[in-house]
């Protein structure tokens, strides 16, 4: 199958080189690379520029303003035309030359998505583990759990069904797309138990006290928008942050 990595980037020159290195590495070849650029202002473009002739006529991108890292993927989803999807942000790296193998032999008729394990490092020296998040087999959204959202490889076929991201989400619109997938809309999730992805730590829903606390309520706003009841929402709330706070102090998320 193909598959279409997506990348959204702005100002990004800092870290983009390593991302672009992580997938010329793979072994698996069948894929496409769309990187979306919101008018960097940075080297960024250059960057781009300087390593679109390595990819083989397999990277695709445009550079323009947008409303916002979701409306970047959106624009990717739309142009996109592989089997499979997945996002590659701008500061993130695959953790091996085998990923995009695995992904792709992970899939089978049944399976609409799959995901697996990240590991947060720290921002400049990115060998540094900081946190690490242990993926689990598919489970209720209403319990807590769901998938790392740079781990999530869905069918286009989904999107084309269910629809792209809502940017009215800001910070949540990866949880709630996948709460629109998984626990809406019931598709089949496979969880491979590998690693897939070094993030570094302190992205648009993690980077401030701020983007949290919007990010949880957010995710409320994601079930009534999905019609799906949740009961005591605030303390659902309080035991995720509560659940986040014990895997920071031990240095790892499970859910």
């Amino acid at each position: 199958m193909k598959i279409s990595i997506i990348t959204a980037c702005y100002n990004s020159a800092a870290t983009i080189k390593d991302t672009f290195d992580s997938i010329l590495s793979q072994t698996y070849q069948n894929y496409e690379y769309i990187v979306i650029d919101g008018a960097s202002t940075d080297n960024t473009v250059s960057i781009i520029k300087e390593y679109e002739p390595k990819f083989d006529g397999k990277m695709r991108w445009i550079s323009e303003k947008d409303k916002g890292i979701y409306d970047a993927m959106n624009k990717g989803i739309a142009i996109a035309s592989g089997d499979i999807i997945g996002i590659l942000n701008s500061d993130d790296f695959y953790i091996d030359k085998n990923v995009l193998e695995d992904i792709n032999n992970a899939f089978d008729n049944e399976t609409g998505a799959i995901c697996g394990n990240l590991y947060f490092v720290d921002s400049k020296h990115t060998n540094k583990i900081v946190r690490v998040w242990q993926g689990t087999k598919q489970k209720s959204f209403k319990k807590g759990w769901h998938p790392a959202h740079p781990t999530f490889y869905a069918k286009k076929e989904l999107y084309d069904k269910y629809g792209n991201f809502d940017i009215n989400f800001d910070v949540s619109a990866d949880f709630e797309l996948m709460l629109r997938f998984i626990e809406k809309n019931n598709i089949k999730t496979k969880y491979i138990d590998r690693f897939i992805v070094k993030m570094r730590h302190g992205g648009e829903s993690t980077g401030s006290i701020k983007n949290i606390l919007v990010g949880n309520k957010n995710i409320i706003r994601a079930f009534k928008k999905n019609e799906i009841p949740l009961r005591f929402p605030h303390l659902y709330i309080l035991r995720r942050l509560i659940t986040k706070l014990r895997h920071a102090l031990c240095g790892k998320i499970g859910i």
